[in-house]
């Protein structure tokens, strides 16, 4: 039997060594970032919110808050009259027809006791004669509309009465016939009735519970993706407003919010709203567009399973030197994307790649820019596999290392459509709008996803219909 010397042995292995057909790549993992609390920076939002509220909403708040007896003045020291006046209907409130979209016309129906005293007082002698009149009629009155400091308020001026009977005075406790006298005496009250209807329309129409009620549900955090746990937090900075007008047989009021939108992933967050820090500031006029401000998630997982999609079936190499990628991984460091490629071939093992993400508008891609292996991978294939650390490889695996947001972006569209849509977040309050296209801002990282911040235009409008 032919023996084989130790020095022959060692020769044979390191030969069949150097011509195995793969290599063992040990790299250094670049650890992630830790990138908590998940709270992504965004621009300020704009919303406009032109209001409308029909003039019979607004009735119909008058009637609830005047009813039976609306004015009674008992004191008749002060300026020889008592007043008591009772509506004996309903009040109608429509456009006056002469100061069309300036002016509403009230028409109240009512019954007034008036006692008016008549006389001196000389010397400590009284010497009065105190006369009471019982009228029935119908009020016409004009006014003029505007908003202050949330509420609509009103300049009323008496136009008219009708009688519906001939205005009495008691005369030894019977009623006598006395127009030629009361139509005199109706400037006694008629400012009254105007304070009257003025306090009863602006008690009946503070917007301020109505919109800080609206403005509470919208800021309420809502949930955008139960994938990715995100959600959407309103924070209301500004409220602004035009003074009111009138179109027709409708209130107009236009209404703009100064807003920071932010996602947040993971439990659901609280609200940022605070009524007390709300103010409304008068301006001239308010853009009739929205310029909505959202993000667009992609977690780290599912850009991850995108990439490895895209290497499936591919080779990199030449000739006998060729590798797979089988798996691609991805994360964020020092504000870089690191890209994690798990390689079978010629080379086994992880080399990591890190570059900067950007987009590509046409084609809705997230790309990476300065894309190049990290210094460490970089050293190791120097050493073991040069071939694979050249330029024209790198390039062709940086083709792979894309991925479409097409389908985020719309999910983020889609969350905006459900609050344009006939969306009622208070009982007579309804919502409805739409959205041009989306527009891509800018990229931030977490430590769980990467944040396409994208910006949408469009309109919204919001009427009032049965106030409650």
């Amino acid at each position: 039997m032919r023996k084989i010397s130790f020095i022959n042995l060692f020769i044979t292995l390191t030969f069949l060594a150097g011509c195995s057909t793969s290599q063992k790549l040990a790299t250094l993992k670049p650890e992630p970032d830790d990138a908590s609390p998940l709270i992504y920076e965004s621009n300020p939002s704009f919303i406009n919110l032109p209001i409308s509220i029909k003039l019979n909403d607004i009735q119909n708040q008058t009637n609830s808050v005047l009813n039976g007896l609306i004015y009674e003045d008992n004191n008749i020291e002060d300026d020889d009259i008592e007043i008591k006046i009772w509506k004996q209907g309903p009040i109608i409130i429509q456009n006056d027809p002469e100061n069309r979209d300036k002016k509403i016309k009230t028409i109240l129906p009512l019954k007034a006791n008036i006692k008016y005293r008549i006389g001196t007082k000389k010397l400590g002698i009284e010497l009065y004669d105190t006369r009471e009149f019982n009228l029935n009629g119908v009020i016409t009155l004009s006014s003029e509309v505007a908003l202050t400091n949330w509420k609509l308020n009103t300049k009323t001026e008496f136009k008219s009465l009708d009688w519906n009977e001939s205005p009495t005075m008691t005369v030894f406790g019977k009623n006598m016939p006395i127009t030629y006298l009361a139509n005199p005496a109706i400037s006694a009250f008629k400012s009254k009735i105007e304070k009257s209807i003025d306090d009863a329309i602006e008690k009946s129409m503070d917007f301020k519970p109505n919109v800080l009620a609206a403005l509470e549900k919208i800021c309420t955090p809502f949930q955008m993706s139960d994938t990715y746990e995100s959600w959407l937090r309103i924070v209301p900075v500004e409220i602004y407003s035009t003074n009111a007008k009138l179109k027709n047989d409708l209130f107009l009021l236009d209404m703009g919010m100064k807003c920071n939108m932010e996602t947040i992933v993971g439990k659901q967050p609280e609200a940022k709203f605070n009524p007390n820090k709300i103010v409304l500031k008068p301006v001239v006029k308010i853009p009739n567009q929205i310029t909505a401000n959202i993000a667009a998630i992609s977690s780290y997982t599912d850009a991850s399973k995108i990439m490895t999609k895209n290497f499936a079936g591919q080779e990199f190499g030449s000739g006998s030197k060729k590798v797979t990628v089988k798996n691609v991984e991805i994360w964020h460091k020092d504000s870089k994307m690191v890209i994690a490629l798990d390689v079978l071939g010629n080379v086994n093992g992880t080399i990591y790649l890190n570059g900067f993400p950007k987009y590509n508008s046409q084609t809705k891609e997230i790309y990476f820019d300065k894309l190049d292996y990290v210094l460490d991978t970089k050293s190791k294939l120097m050493l073991t596999a040069n071939w694979l650390a050249q330029g024209l490889i790198l390039k062709k695996m940086q083709e792979n290392c894309r991925y479409s947001i097409q389908q985020n972006l719309e999910e983020g569209k889609k969350s905006m459509a459900t609050y344009l849509k006939n969306y009622s977040p208070m009982p007579g309050v309804f919502v409805n709008g739409k959205m041009e296209d989306i527009q891509f801002d800018k990229i931030q990282l977490t430590n769980q996803a990467m944040i396409a911040f994208i910006k949408i235009n469009g309109t919204v409008n919001v009427s009032v219909d049965g106030l409650k």
